[in-house]
């Protein structure tokens, strides 16, 4: 099995054991992302849109720099703090996704990383 490692300045560094994506064949892993702001590394200031729309900016540099794109994600995981949050998520996402949508799960969770409120992770196939 070749594994590739994904990496770009246009999304946070790995701030752990990990990498930001990893792809295997034509599928593509790619790690949780919080609301950092990749060149400051600091949580985006602003409202809850502004996280969850931060996070799919750094899902989507991801994306990106695997060669693919947000279009080609065919799972996506969602974790927040608060699940009131959940519909906002929805009518954010419908700026970043169009149908057919990729398949989703939503999970409440008592903490997540650097105090973040929300983070998501995706599988992506490229050419799909």
């Amino acid at each position: 099995m070749t594994r590739h490692i994904i990496a770009t300045p246009n999304a946070p560094k790995a701030i752990g054991t990990y990498s930001q994506a990893i792809q295997v064949a034509d599928t593509v892993y790619l790690s949780g992302q919080i609301p950092l702001d990749p060149t400051t590394m600091e949580l985006v200031e602003g409202d809850m849109r502004d996280q969850v729309s931060r996070v799919f900016e750094n899902l989507k540099a991801v994306a990106e720099a695997a060669g693919g794109s947000l279009a080609q994600v065919v799972k996506l995981t969602v974790y927040l703090t608060d699940l009131s949050h959940f519909p906002l998520v929805n009518e954010v996402m419908a700026n970043y996704f169009q149908e057919p949508y990729p398949a989703r799960a939503a999970v409440g969770v008592v903490q997540l990383p650097r105090g973040a409120t929300v983070e998501m992770d995706a599988v992506m196939v490229i050419g799909a």
